[in-house]
């Protein structure tokens, strides 16, 4: 069974997933970051590929890319600094990334590598259900990798089932219309919105990411999902100080609320 698969199983409630970009701070933080992540008992990873044009996402994160690409962060080195990771990490793993970049590495071995290095999920945002259905099913089906798609306050009720029908894993509830974000109350109508998402009792469990970023907003999301996605705010976390374990541990400690 996929870990995905695995951890909704045994976990249904308060699951937290972090998203970091590879290949920052640092070049090499890319390991230090998933071991410390899972020490500090963060459910599940997003590993984000750095892309030039990250259009879903907010300037904290695109500042990330940035300078990940500039450090000389790519697919083949990102899948280079992972290739034992499954001798020390158990928690899922994702790869959140956009389509060009796999064009351009190959969609087929891209798929065939994440799955050799124990990769369990990949999230491309901008590769359409109708796209993924035609040309890249096959592949992440072979290969055992589970395909997560993102639905948005704008999702019609009837998109949000095709997606729930052709997707596995999770869905990835996307908090607002705006890219990603870190400080922002959440709204009287994305209470709205999550509230429509959980009475439609859809057949895979939920995350919600964007604009989660403290205890608060955290508990709030798990109130109408299995769980919440945090991104900009740790990569914000990461950048404040040379000593990345500590930032680490102390981010995980305020989400949770300890």
């Amino acid at each position: 069974m996929n870990r995905i698969d695995n951890l909704f199983k045994e976990k249904k409630e308060k699951i937290l997933t972090v998203y970091f970009t590879a290949g920052y701070p640092e070049l090499n933080d890319t390991l230090p970051i998933i071991k410390e992540l899972e020490n500090n008992e963060v459910d599940m990873i997003e590993i984000g590929i750095p892309f030039s044009d990250p259009l879903a996402d907010g300037p904290i994160i695109q500042a990330s890319s940035q300078k990940a690409l500039e450090n000389g962060m790519s697919i083949r080195l990102l899948f280079q600094q992972i290739r034992d990771i499954r001798k020390e990490v158990k928690i899922p793993l994702i790869l959140f990334g956009y389509l060009n970049p796999v064009l351009q590495y190959g969609f087929e071995k891209f798929c065939n590598d994440a799955s050799k290095i124990g990769i369990d999920g990949i999230i491309l945002p901008d590769l359409p259900l109708s796209e993924y259905k035609k040309y890249y099913e096959t592949f992440i089906k072979n290969n055992s990798l589970h395909f997560i798609f993102l639905i948005s306050p704008e999702t019609s009720a009837k998109r949000v089932k095709q997606i729930d029908k052709n997707s596995t894993g999770f869905i990835y509830v996307v908090s607002s219309s705006s890219t990603t974000i870190t400080k922002n109350e959440i709204k009287k109508s994305q209470i709205e919105y999550f509230e429509r998402i959980k009475s439609m009792q859809l057949n895979h469990p939920s995350l919600i990411g964007f604009g989660i970023y403290d205890n608060k907003t955290f508990e709030t999301a798990c109130k109408y999902s299995n769980g919440a996605i945090i991104g900009s705010a740790f990569i914000k976390s990461i950048s404040q100080g040379a000593d990345l374990k500590q930032n680490i541990k102390e981010f995980i400690i305020k989400i949770k609320g300890k």
